[in-house]
């Protein structure tokens, strides 16, 4: 851990990270959290989610719009480049569970269903969903009643 991210994390902000890799044919966002004050059980930075191909491509302006001026330097990646950034609780949760419901999906228009349904949902909701996301062993009935929720007419 850098003297930044301490002195970040010091300053009250939460401890996440979203990282991006512009890899020649592609993007990839993964979110990280840090060991931090409100972190203490972490000795390292624990992987939460990741993005990448397809499912980033139809969402990428949705995230960006979300970031605001902090997520310009994401879409100006050349290949090869690496940037992370710092993300507040609730930016996170909402990422991590955008994250973990894409990843599989195929089909555009349930994709987009799932992104407006969970930019939607309050805070609370968020965290519910995924506190059964991460904390279960194996989280993919979870993941798919999610889908069946949010895509359902």
């Amino acid at each position: 851990m850098t003297a930044r991210t301490r002195a970040v994390q010091g300053a009250g902000e939460a401890p996440y990270e979203l990282r991006a890799h512009a890899h020649p044919a592609r993007l990839i966002l993964e979110l990280w959290q840090l060991p931090g004050q409100s972190a203490r059980h972490l000795d390292r930075p624990k992987w939460i989610a990741a993005l990448s191909g397809r499912p980033l491509d139809l969402v990428l302006h949705r995230i960006l719009r979300r970031l605001g001026p902090r997520g310009r330097q994401i879409a100006r990646m050349r290949p090869g480049a690496r940037y992370s950034l710092s993300l507040t609780e609730e930016e996170a949760m909402r990422l991590a569970l955008l994250f973990r419901v894409l990843a599989p999906m195929r089909v555009p228009s349930r994709m987009s269903a799932c992104v407006t349904a969970i930019e939607e949902m309050t805070r609370e909701e968020t965290a519910y969903w995924l506190g059964l996301v991460l904390h279960r062993p194996r989280p993919r009935r979870v993941l798919a009643a999610l889908r069946m929720l949010l895509t359902d007419p």
